[in-house]
């Protein structure tokens, strides 16, 4: 039988990996701080009388140590970072009442643009209520200085969002219209369903050609993605386009197979606001392509 300490740790896994997700953009990150957040909970001798309470501070803790590292990591680099993302297969009506709950990639976008005092302040607080005298602690600052991480990465996020408004349905219909005219080239359609200032990001990882600057405004990205899909994979054969789900939100699963032998795989998540697309991240890392249930894992 597990000890109770056991019991009460896995009773808050799901939510201290929300935590940890939120704040490292990264699953395997993120369930490598939960792991060390049970290590340290389980050499504790003595009692801890607020379980979700502690492990929250260590979890945001350990995260934050490991922003500070990963900011190091990142400005090297190459190409945009896109986060690792949760992709599923397209949800059935009995899924997307938990999939909501996801955070989308597009707020990851944006968070990671933050300090990671700034960073760590916003989840606890806007996204998990932590009171600010835990997140200074965390921080090892005052209340006041955690205050005002918090309001200076709320501003950031209003200031610079990719806006993200619209219902699953919705979703699906415009990235729908979208791939369809894409392939067509048909670029009246395209700038119907492309918002004036949509954005396009890319993230190879340095393993996979992929554009090494966001791609901005309707025109230009258009003319990108017409060109890719016309173009680009002209050589590409057995492809399969399907829709899935990634962080909650609408998206496409490209696979094929290139000349020289190896696999053309590219996730591509839409940011969707008043019925056109504000922003594309298209994931061809492989390193942050895996599948659950498929032969990638």
């Amino acid at each position: 039988m597990p000890s109770p300490s056991a019991v009460e740790f896995e009773a808050q896994r799901s939510y201290l990996m929300a935590v940890a997700y939120r704040m490292l953009g990264s699953r395997s990150e993120a369930e490598d701080a939960v792991q060390e957040a049970w290590l340290r909970y389980a050499q504790q001798t003595e009692e801890i009388r607020d379980v979700r309470g502690w492990l929250t501070t260590v979890t945001a803790r350990i995260c934050l140590d490991q922003l500070n590292s990963a900011r190091v990591r990142r400005t090297a680099y190459p190409g945009e970072w896109l986060p690792a993302f949760v992709i599923e297969p397209d949800a059935d009506p009995a899924r997307r009442a938990e999939l909501s709950d996801q955070v989308s990639v597009a707020l990851l976008v944006v968070l990671e643009r933050l300090t990671p005092e700034q960073r760590v302040a916003f989840v606890l607080h806007d996204a998990f209520a932590v009171p600010f005298d835990e997140v200074a602690a965390v921080l090892d600052s005052t209340p006041a200085a955690a205050r005002q991480h918090a309001s200076r990465a709320r501003k950031a996020v209003a200031d610079g969002g990719i806006r993200h408004t619209a219902g699953l349905a919705e979703q699906k219909r415009v990235l729908s219209a979208f791939l369809a005219a894409a392939q067509t080239g048909d670029m009246r359609t395209l700038a119907a369903v492309l918002a004036p200032d949509v954005v396009a990001i890319g993230d190879g990882g340095g393993v996979v050609r992929t554009a090494l600057r966001p791609i901005h405004g309707a025109d230009k990205v258009a003319r990108f993605f017409t060109g890719l899909l016309n173009y680009r994979l002209a050589d590409v054969t057995d492809i399969k386009v399907e829709p899935v789900i990634v962080n909650g939100s609408a998206a496409m699963l490209l696979q094929g197979s290139r000349p020289d032998g190896s696999r053309l795989v590219v996730v591509s998540a839409v940011a969707v606001d008043e019925g056109r697309i504000t922003g594309i991240f298209n994931q061809q890392n492989p390193e942050k392509l895996i599948l659950p249930g498929s032969d990638l894992e």
